[in-house]
């Protein structure tokens, strides 16, 4: 009797109080721009709940404390990878895509040759798992064509989830997750495990580069701008102040006449968007 009361408590849920949930509710809108609303409060105990357990920690101030010590990060990593949603699969929102080989590749593609530069800049700024990035580098790829190595033309993908990015950078798939690949991209770029596994091939694993990056960094640090930035179903979750501030970022570092796809159920508002609105999560920078 004894014992199944205490396996009971073992599995039972700590509770969050108003001070703790505000707590880090600031913590993770400061460090990752998240917004937690009160109807996110149910979202974050059931997430932070395995944490806890495993720590053995009996408070979420307990917990909270940890984190504020931890000098190495490895408790500030661990808990965005229990916040941040990865949901997403190969060709999702696949308008963005059709859009990207018919209108933007072209527009960008022949403004480059006409001055003789071959370097083809693409960020997908929030890669999660790895599959829209890996569906950019197979659309280029098969758009450049026979041209391919002659230009610079790879993707940089990062996210603030190091979970996430592992996934990735192994580029292992189930059959599901792959349904919706068309035939030539599964046969040109997958290679079978077993009966329900799927690897990237290494030809195009190579033509992608991970990085951990936190979208909420003040300067962005790289060298030069890009030609086409996906940044999509991230700032659903992001407060007004928070969305127009990435954005003046993701601008400033966007050629002329450069794209900024962002999530069907995402949009920047027309007033004090930099960008030139082309259609719904479809921006360009004029």
């Amino acid at each position: 009797m004894n014992s199944k009361t205490e396996s009971q408590l073992g599995s039972k849920s700590i509770s969050i109080s108003d001070n703790e949930f505000n707590l880090f509710r600031s913590f993770i809108y400061d460090n990752f721009g998240i917004n937690l609303t009160e109807v996110k409060r149910a979202l974050l105990v059931n997430r932070l709940q395995k944490i806890l357990r495993q720590g053995n920690f009996k408070s979420f101030e307990e917990y909270y404390n940890s984190i504020k010590k931890d000098q190495t990060g490895a408790s500030v990593s661990e808990l965005i990878n229990a916040v941040s949603t990865n949901h997403t699969f190969f060709f999702r929102e696949s308008i963005h895509f059709d859009y990207l080989v018919n209108k933007a590749l072209p527009e960008i593609v022949n403004e480059l040759r006409t001055k003789n530069n071959k370097d083809l800049r693409i960020w997908c700024a929030a890669a999660s798992s790895g599959e829209e990035p890996y569906v950019l580098a197979m659309l280029i790829k098969d758009y450049l064509g026979s041209e391919y190595n002659q230009w610079s033309a790879g993707v940089l993908a990062t996210d603030i989830s190091v979970e996430a990015l592992n996934i990735a950078v192994q580029g292992v798939y189930t059959a599901e997750r792959i349904q919706q690949v068309p035939a030539k991209y599964k046969t040109g770029y997958f290679e079978k495990i077993d009966s329900d596994s799927y690897q990237i091939k290494e030809s195009l694993k190579k033509e992608l580069v991970f990085r951990r990056f936190n979208l909420m960094n003040e300067k962005l640090p790289f060298k030069k701008p890009f030609h086409v930035i996906f940044c999509r179903n991230v700032m659903i979750y992001f407060d007004q102040k928070t969305r127009d501030s990435l954005v003046n970022r993701l601008f400033d570092y966007t050629y002329p006449g450069g794209y900024l796809f962002i999530g069907n159920a995402e949009t920047l508002g027309r007033t004090n968007c930099p960008y030139k609105y082309i259609a719904p999560s479809i921006y360009q920078k004029i």
